[in-house]
């Protein structure tokens, strides 16, 4: 078996999980960048390669089946094992969210991409994590999905969000859930927030740079053996669920 780290990461063809990737990559490790549009996937596999990392594309849509499938063949393909996978794609839904006005159909559209995608790809990939010696997940969420900070006072949990924020919640409590079933395994799966970064999914009206919020997905991709699992954290550490 390869010494080389394996990892693929979701969404990895722009913003935090593209800087997730260059991360990792710059550890020496190979990394499948998991995008659906194929112009864009291998434009951002052509930069990182550019920059001395070992990428490959790797076509992936969260919400198909045939697609996460055909993903998890070809990783078996050009690998045989997947060490770390980081479940990055996600989308915000359409605006307005005011859970009064909200189109059922924006939270559906959320809940398939942001938790139900996550489950897809996670178990997809499972196969491919039980060979590693090390194997991490990392799901990307957000402190907005805290239930902690959404009911405590005066605390900065961004827009009313009846679609997005509630996604995050249930991906959360669906790591929890994960952690719970492997915890007899070497499988560490942790949630990570990256901090309100200028990204497309925010218009780029973040605060922090993609490449500090890819900071904390590759810290979690590479945990000691002995590393915490079913927990939640940012930068500054433990996030309260």
């Amino acid at each position: 078996m390869s010494e080389q780290k394996i990892a693929l990461v979701t969404g990895a063809n722009k913003g935090i999980g593209y800087e997730i990737v260059a991360g990792l990559g710059a550890l020496g490790w190979r990394v499948g960048v998991g995008a659906r549009n194929e112009e864009l996937r291998e434009a951002a596999v052509a930069k990182l390669r550019a920059a001395d990392v070992d990428a490959f594309g790797v076509a992936l849509d969260v919400t198909d089946d045939a697609s996460v499938t055909a993903a998890a063949r070809l990783i078996e393909d050009r690998a045989g094992r997947l060490d770390v996978l980081v479940n990055n794609a996600g989308i915000t839904g359409s605006a307005p969210q005011m859970p009064t006005t909200v189109d059922p159909a924006t939270v559906r559209a959320a809940v398939e991409t942001n938790v139900i995608g996550v489950i897809r790809v996670t178990n997809a990939m499972l196969p491919l994590l039980r060979r590693s010696a090390s194997p991490r997940i990392v799901n990307m969420s957000s402190t907005v999905g805290s239930l902690t900070l959404q009911t405590t006072p005066n605390a900065e949990t961004g827009p009313i969000a009846a679609a997005y924020s509630p996604s995050k919640s249930f991906l959360n409590a669906v790591t929890i859930q994960y952690s719970k079933e492997l915890r007899d395994t070497n499988i560490l799966i942790n949630a990570a927030c990256p901090g309100y970064c200028a990204t497309d999914l925010n218009a780029f009206r973040g605060v922090r740079t993609p490449q500090q919020g890819a900071a904390i997905a590759v810290r979690l991709a590479t945990l000691p053996d002995d590393g915490p699992t079913g927990q939640f954290f940012d930068d500054a550490g433990e996030v309260p669920w």
